[in-house]
């Protein structure tokens, strides 16, 4: 039985919550707090196994909160968000501070309605239940890897990254070490409609190359990352010589869409040997399939390694059918990347 300690001040979200949250039987809802100040308290009381935390809150802000929880009692925070600009811009702030992940609010605008979002939920708060948080305020806590100098590496490389749960801040992790010259990146990243336009525009602040949410028929050029869009899948094609973005909605894949799998088996059929990929942190097997691909077609592939995923799911799998030549730690990625890409420059 999972143990839930809901967080919201507003007195009918918290009860929407709260049966949502109790419908299968696994999820029990131990208490629910309409503040900060409140939540403290009930935190050391209930002990719960999982917070779901509103970020707009009197007394003090849900971001504010967050960021105490994880210096003194790092535990599994689900975000409960408004699908909003804002709202996405705080949310992606949240997954930096250490939330393990997030769903949007029930409401008008969200597809599905409230049976689509009690589901998304539960699945959500059952993986944050399963995730390693203390492992991985350590691993974010340790210094990172100086930026690597330079990338260069034959026309037509690319770089391939696909991650789930906990991926926010592995994937800025792993941007972070890569130069301004290194070949394209491609990303698919779990996240729904709304959020990734941010999520692109945040990591585009933080990291040494240019980042942008992918469009279709997008050309790809050296130093820049492209983000899969929410709700849409994101596969290579090349075209005149030249690598392009194809993106479409058409029917979700492992599960997912963006599907980490529909864009690993793009780059296998289209790059073959001149690409890289690494898949991180994320529950279930998405993308385990796809880098077998990438692999079988000689490619070099990689899989975060265990101690340092906040969830050790899809590189577990990755792992288990022999689709990665090699795990390492989420700081030491990019570096290994780089390396072979080195290499197809000097066999080229």
């Amino acid at each position: 039985m999972i143990k839930v300690l809901v967080v919201d001040d507003s007195a009918l979200i918290r009860e929407v919550l709260s049966k949502t949250l109790a419908q299968d039987g696994d999820i029990q809802v131990v208490g629910t707090a309409h503040d900060p100040l409140d939540a403290r308290d009930k935190i050391k009381a209930l002990n719960p196994d999982v917070v779901t935390l509103d970020i707009e809150m009197p007394n003090m802000n849900g971001l504010a909160f967050l960021q105490k929880i994880m210096r003194l009692r790092p535990m599994p925070v689900v975000m409960v968000s408004t699908l909003t600009k804002k709202g996405a811009s705080e949310t992606m702030l949240a997954l930096e501070l250490g939330a393990v992940d997030f769903v949007a609010k029930p409401g008008a605008e969200l597809d599905g309605g409230i049976d689509a979002f009690g589901a998304t939920l539960r699945e959500k708060v059952r993986h944050a239940a399963a995730s390693d948080v203390r492992a991985h305020t350590t691993v974010r806590a340790s210094p990172p890897d100086m930026p690597i100098k330079t990338a260069a590496a034959p026309s037509g490389a690319l770089i391939a990254i696909g991650a789930s749960t906990g991926g926010v801040e592995a994937i800025r992790q792993v941007l972070s070490a890569f130069p301004r010259d290194c070949p394209p990146i491609v990303i698919a990243q779990h996240m729904p409609k709304g959020f990734t336009t941010r999520f692109a525009a945040r990591l585009n602040d933080l990291v040494p190359v240019t980042v942008v949410e992918a469009t279709d028929r997008l050309a790809l050029e050296p130093g820049t990352a492209y983000v899969a869009p929410g709700d849409y899948h994101l596969r290579i094609e090349k075209t005149s010589g030249q690598l392009k973005c194809r993106v479409t909605q058409d029917e979700a894949t492992s599960g997912h869409r963006p599907s980490v799998d529909v864009l690993f088996a793009s780059v296998a059929k289209v790059v073959g040997p001149m690409a890289v990929g690494a898949i991180l942190t994320g529950m279930g097997r998405d993308g385990a399939n796809g880098l077998k691909a990438m692999r079988e077609a000689g490619a070099f592939t990689m899989g975060q390694a265990k101690g340092s995923a906040l969830i050790y799911g899809m590189p577990k799998v990755a792992a288990e059918i022999g689709a990665v030549v090699e795990e390492a730690p989420v700081e030491k990625i990019a570096a290994r990347l780089v390396q072979a890409l080195m290499r197809l420059k000097s066999a080229a």
